[in-house]
């Protein structure tokens, strides 16, 4: 079966309005205040590469399982890894906003510091520089190679392209794992030079899963909604649930860890990450952040009957959507602006890295047919019932 995604001409000049909007914000902001507008920047576009690499771990993991009932939808996580090029080029220009959000980054602090000069191997410009790029031509390199496999089993069918991307899926899992939860620690953590945790770059990378498996959920029942994606039935709906109920456990449990531990062994370096977040704005935040990203999901998805319902799925969704940039604010703002700023500068940016993200995930959902035609457990997925 072949069914084909036409963009809508108003959905695509909204996505346009919306990327007018962020270079504006982020234009205002640089001149306004550059600090707070490269920590928007970065916190943005952190966001939805990990929604996309998110997006691309579930390809993976499905080809790994041999899952069925996914088969057909996974032109979505496809079209959403898209981003990862746009991504690379936003992330190269972030070289230039090193000096305003990275401590480690100004050559006095680097000869003033001890800690910082004995981190100084690792966290120096051009090799930060250097791994930027390695990890992102990884990550391009291996999600075109499974695309185009992909595609190729459209046109010619057969189990040999399963094959295929099921090995590049193993090497894909095992890199972007490794990879990803050390361009956490490059990207965010060192924001925060002088503490360390070992479950930072665990908790980060189960929240790109988390969240790119919501988004991919959301995307699907959106697309139903207009017409698309007719095979989409409520034991689908179940199991995308099952993917955001689990990850959900598996972040709570890794932020529950991290504080727990860093609580129980009272070391100073690492107290002292809470220790700047226990006031104002940002106590409030690290509660709602518990109860966006683990709580409501945990309870709203448990029972069954919420897990088929939509009306139930979506604003849990939305909510995560929400939850995954209080989680990064949280993180980012006490690093690097020090103090809670919310407005329109940080509506706009997010706006404006939303509209891009859209514009490429539609572009891409129009570029083959939005069904794969040819995949082996395709059947399985247009009658999976229990």
């Amino acid at each position: 079966m072949e069914e084909k995604f036409v963009i809508p001409r108003k959905l695509k000049q909204i996505a346009i309005g919306l990327i007018v909007v962020g270079v504006v914000s982020l234009a205002v902001g640089f001149i306004t205040d550059p600090v707070r507008a490269w920590a928007n920047y970065l916190l943005n576009n952190f966001y939805f590469v990990s929604i996309a690499i998110g997006a691309a771990f579930f390809v993976g993991i499905q080809y790994i399982s041999q899952a069925g009932w996914s088969a057909a939808f996974k032109r979505i996580p496809e079209a959403m890894a898209a981003y990862i090029p746009f991504a690379a080029v936003f992330f190269i220009v972030l070289i230039f906003g090193v000096h305003s959000l990275y401590e480690w980054s100004h050559e006095e602090e680097v000869l003033t510091d001890h800690l910082i000069h004995h981190k100084s191997p690792y966290l120096n410009l051009p090799f930060f520089s250097i791994r930027i790029v390695v990890f992102f031509a990884l990550w391009i390199l291996l999600t075109k190679m499974m695309r185009r496999v992909s595609l190729k089993e459209d046109l010619n069918g057969g189990v040999e392209y399963f094959r295929r991307s099921e090995h590049l899926s193993k090497i894909f899992i095992f890199i972007v794992a490794v990879t990803f939860s050390a361009f956490a620690i490059d990207m965010i953590m060192s924001l925060e030079v002088h503490w360390f945790s070992t479950l930072f770059a665990g908790q980060m990378f189960i929240a790109a899963f988390l969240h790119g498996a919501s988004i991919i959920t959301l995307i699907v029942i959106i697309l139903h909604r207009y017409g698309y994606l007719k095979v989409l039935n409520r034991s689908h709906l179940h199991d995308f649930t099952r993917y955001i109920f689990m990850l959900a456990i598996v972040w709570g449990y890794f932020n529950f860890a991290q504080f727990m531990l860093i609580w129980y062994g009272n070391i100073p370096e690492e107290t002292q990450f809470y220790a700047h977040r226990s006031h104002g704005i940002f106590q409030i935040l690290f509660y709602l952040n518990i109860i966006l990203n683990w709580a409501i999901p945990f309870f709203f998805l448990m029972p069954r009957k919420n897990s088929r319902s939509k009306l139930v799925m979506v604003p849990v969704i939305i909510l995560l959507i929400i939850g995954q940039y209080t989680e990064l604010y949280y993180v980012i703002w006490p690093a690097t602006v020090h103090e809670s700023s919310f407005g329109l500068i940080e509506i706009g940016t997010f706006l404006g890295f939303a509209g891009l993200f859209c514009l490429v995930v539609i572009t891409y959902l129009a570029k083959a047919s939005l069904v794969p035609k040819n995949h082996p457990y395709l059947q399985e997925s247009i009658h999976h019932h229990f």
